[in-house]
């Protein structure tokens, strides 16, 4: 599980501790994926299905299973058996709010060999 701690310290641009560092890498490694991308912003709809996510993706269900079960490990993602069904979610809203934020700065960037902003719909 990922957490950084988020005192008001923190956020006065405090230096991150290695440990702190370290773990934020991680979660930042995990968010590198298109992938992953993908499946949390189809999380931002409510619970979902792995045979759901699949076919709204277009991926496999292996494929799927894997990234889920990493997202799961940091605690970006939740999973709801609900009888022969997992119905996963994202963890909270600090995940949606992540995801957000990280879209917005998207939204403000140049798209490679374009001069104008990019766009990015979730």
């Amino acid at each position: 599980m990922v957490r950084v701690r988020t005192s008001e310290a923190a956020h006065q641009h405090e230096l991150l501790s290695k440990s702190d560092a370290e773990r934020l890498a991680e979660l930042m490694h995990a968010l590198a994926s298109p992938v992953r991308l993908r499946i949390l912003s189809a999380l931002r709809g409510g619970p979902i299905t792995v045979t759901e996510l699949t076919e709204r993706l277009g991926l496999g269900q292996t494929t799927v299973s894997n990234h889920l079960r990493l997202l799961r490990h940091l605690s970006l993602v939740d999973g709801d058996r609900q009888g022969r069904h997992i119905y996963y979610s994202l963890f909270d809203e600090h995940v949606v709010d992540l995801l957000d934020d990280a879209v917005g700065h998207v939204v403000h960037l140049p798209r490679i060999g374009e001069r104008g902003a990019g766009g990015l719909s979730i």
